[in-house]
């Protein structure tokens, strides 16, 4: 069955050209103006990604994503031509999951879609429990849950997609290029900069003290490691 996409821009133009590249990739478009409608049209027919203008007159995409996250993780690629980095940053603390600059090429779009999407199914398939820390972070994959010190940890799915990925391979340096290639699936300027926000929040998350860290380390000018420990 077709996933669904949700599309939200108050320009109809834009509206047009995505839900016809979505069409054409064998995706089915839902495609919104209003955020408010939008937002109704997410709860009663939850989409498996949303696509998410920044910069519109009734609801900005900022308080739509607030809002969405109230009742779904479901992944958000902020579509924007606000695209510095204090906005890009300010987008993936309220819940985004990536993001695109206007103006995007198709090619770019697609495959982060699929990445998402791709990523978003696969921890479903295991039942594995990962622990770490003497059993202080436990990593349950089918449930989606994080436990750090007995507490659960609420991540986004681009977080958790990452700590996975990082995870499953504890011991082993993963490069920038692997890591941006399985979890956004692609590699730009923009990956990069998300993949070293995303270790960020993650070590705010689940490190003791995220200016030590204890589980993800860097391994200068390569890429990161997960501590086997």
């Amino acid at each position: 069955m077709p996933e669904t996409i949700l599309v939200v821009d108050d320009d109809v133009t834009i509206l047009w050209l995505i839900g016809t590249l979505l069409k054409h990739h064998g995706f089915t478009p839902v495609t919104s103006q209003a955020p408010t409608e939008a937002l109704r049209l997410a709860r009663e027919q939850p989409p498996d990604l949303v696509l998410l203008d920044v910069m519109m007159p009734e609801m900005d995409g900022w308080e739509f994503c607030r809002r969405l996250r109230e009742f779904t993780d479901v992944p958000v690629i902020f579509i924007t031509a606000k695209g510095t980095i204090s906005d890009v940053v300010k987008g993936l603390e309220i819940g985004g999951d990536d993001y695109l600059i206007k103006p995007f090429d198709n090619h770019e779009l697609v495959a982060r879609i699929k990445a998402h999407l791709r990523r978003r199914k696969a921890p479903a398939e295991s039942n594995e429990e990962l622990t770490f820390g003497h059993g202080s972070l436990k990593i349950n994959l089918p449930a989606r849950e994080v436990m750090v010190s007995g507490r659960q940890v609420n991540l986004t799915p681009t977080e958790f997609a990452l700590l996975i990925l990082l995870a499953q391979n504890a011991g082993r340096v993963l490069t920038r290029r692997e890591l941006i290639s399985q979890v956004w699936g692609t590699e730009n300027a923009g990956s990069l900069e998300s993949l070293k926000l995303y270790v960020y929040y993650l070590r705010r998350k689940i490190e003791r003290d995220p200016e030590k860290p204890e589980y993800i380390l860097t391994s200068r000018g390569v890429g990161y490691r997960f501590a086997n420990k």
